[in-house]
C-alpha cells in the first residue's frame, strides 16, 4: 500500500507524463482496450461456430434462436470496440 506522499508524487509523475507524452499514454490505454475487444471477438467467433451444432441438434428453433442472439452480441462487440 501506497503512503500519501508516495501516491502524490506518482500522481505528480502521471499528470506530467500525460503532458508531455500524450500519445504514449493513449497507446498505454488502448492496449487494454484492443486486448478485450480481441477477446470478446474470439469468444463471438466461437459462440458462431457452435450455432450449426446447436441447429443440429436442438432442431431449426434452437439454432434460430442462438443465432438471433449471437447477432445481437456481434453488435454489441462492434459498438463497444473502439475504432
Amino acid at each position: 500500500m501506497l503512503s500519501s506522499d508516495e501516491r502524490r508524487r506518482l500522481d505528480a509523475m502521471a499528470q506530467h507524463l500525460r503532458t508531455t507524452d500524450p500519445d504514449f499514454v493513449a497507446r498505454m490505454g488502448d492496449r487494454t482496450g484492443s486486448r478485450h475487444g480481441r477477446v470478446l471477438f474470439a469468444v463471438s467467433a466461437l459462440l458462431w461456430a457452435t450455432v450449426p451444432a446447436l441447429a443440429f441438434i436442438g432442431g431449426w428453433v434452437a439454432g434460430m434462436v442462438s443465432a438471433a442472439v449471437l447477432v445481437l452480441a456481434g453488435i454489441i462487440v462492434l459498438k463497444a470496440r473502439r475504432w
